[in-house]
């Protein structure tokens, strides 16, 4: 790779300009290859796109296998210094079924990039790469050692990849989440909320609700009620909410339901939190004595703080940001991310710094083109930070 004589920050901004369509380019192959949490050949494939592309770089590509999910991609670049490299984090697998793109295109118009899965999070992969392959330009080689962990299942709750992510976030300095940023300013984000997930099964007893509905023991009515009280738990001065997203029982009409179910989605702000309202919900007892109740599930993402490690991450980004000739803004958001994991390990952790645009998860889902230059420059001018 030719090497260019390092510049100041305005010229690797200029780089990043003039890699603009390429970069545009990389994102779109991604976005049309599908690539759903829940079909393991489909993050496999892009998996190995995505691997050759790193490794063209001279990263060494590592693969950990799963067998309940697509296999986890991890690639680690040496650095003229010595000591623990940074990570970048993120994933590859979206929230859309096969068969998106025939209705939801993938296209450029009004100077945005449209698609599943663009914004959240393949815009992330395309700056990784490309922050890379500007930094090996500028100097021929990397600072400091860079591993890049991409993982199949961030979207349904990085089962098999929590334990890696962990792994590796532990020989790591820093972890530079390229999930999404926040808002069309392109705010990072320094803080998201821990997230739980619980069912609540009521049991009760069925009968012919117009022949003996009196010998029924309704589980249905005994749900509403406990609805009710959990919806007591939430505290909104504290950020902690409860939600109660899912419900299911019954039979049929004529029928007193014997069970019934809800889905109940948890955030904190705090770690101290989770176990307090944790166990109020476990405390739950039914009004029917009759029915029985049944809770399982737990916090599965803990809360990303804004710790003094974090803020300086923070100050770090903004500082290179106003370099460039913008203020970069921070957020604190309610959505999880794997970042969570590592920043509640205590490594420090800045988080999305991937692209900007709108729609993550919906059907306008879209990144804005201009602003994938200066993205890439801030985060090349992360990883080119020694800490």
């Amino acid at each position: 790779m030719k090497k260019r004589t390092a510049s100041p920050l305005s010229n690797r901004l200029a780089y990043f300009e003039q890699q603009k369509d390429s970069i545009v380019s990389t994102i779109r192959e991604l976005v049309e290859i599908e690539s759903p949490s829940d079909i393991k050949a489909a993050t496999d494939e892009i998996a190995s796109v995505i691997a050759k592309r790193f490794r063209a770089l001279g990263g060494t590509v590592r693969f950990h296998k799963s067998k309940t999910s697509g296999n986890h991609l991890q690639v680690d670049f040496a650095g003229k210094r010595q000591g623990k490299p940074v990570l970048l984090l993120g994933h590859y697998d979206t929230v859309y079924p096969l068969g998106t793109l025939s209705t939801m295109h993938c296209r450029i118009a009004d100077g945005r990039l449209w698609g599943p899965g663009v914004l959240d999070m393949k815009s992330g992969i395309g700056l990784m790469l490309a922050a890379l392959q500007g930094l090996l330009a500028e100097y021929g080689e990397l600072r400091q050692p860079v591993t890049v962990l991409l993982v199949s299942d961030e979207e349904v709750g990085s089962d098999s990849s929590r334990t890696i992510t962990e792994s590796v976030a532990k020989k790591s300095s820093a972890v530079f989440v390229c999930e999404p940023s926040y808002g069309l300013n392109g705010a990072v984000k320094t803080a998201r909320k821990g997230v739980g997930e619980y069912s609540l099964k009521v049991t009760g007893k069925a009968s012919h609700a117009g022949l003996d509905f009196e010998k029924g023991q309704s589980a249905v009515v005994e749900l509403a009620r406990q609805i009710g009280e959990i919806s007591k738990l939430v505290d909104l001065n504290r950020g902690l909410t409860v939600n109660v997203g899912v419900i299911e029982g019954g039979t049929r009409s004529n029928v007193v339901a014997a069970e019934a179910t809800a889905l109940i989605d948890l955030r904190v702000e705090r770690l101290k939190d989770a176990p307090g309202i944790d166990r109020r919900l476990r405390g739950l007892r039914p009004f029917n004595k009759k029915c029985s109740l049944e809770l399982t599930g737990g916090l599965n993402r803990p809360p990303m703080e804004r710790t003094p490690s974090v803020a300086r991450l923070y100050e770090r980004a903004a500082e290179i940001a106003a370099k460039l000739g913008w203020k970069l803004k921070e957020a604190a958001v309610g959505g999880g991310s794997d970042g969570n994991f590592t920043a509640a390990l205590g490594i420090p952790t800045l988080d999305g710094l991937g692209g900007v645009g709108d729609g993550a998860h919906a059907k306008h889902e879209f990144i804005v083109i201009d602003e994938l230059p200066r993205r890439a420059a801030l985060l090349a001018g992360l990883v080119d930070t020694i800490l």
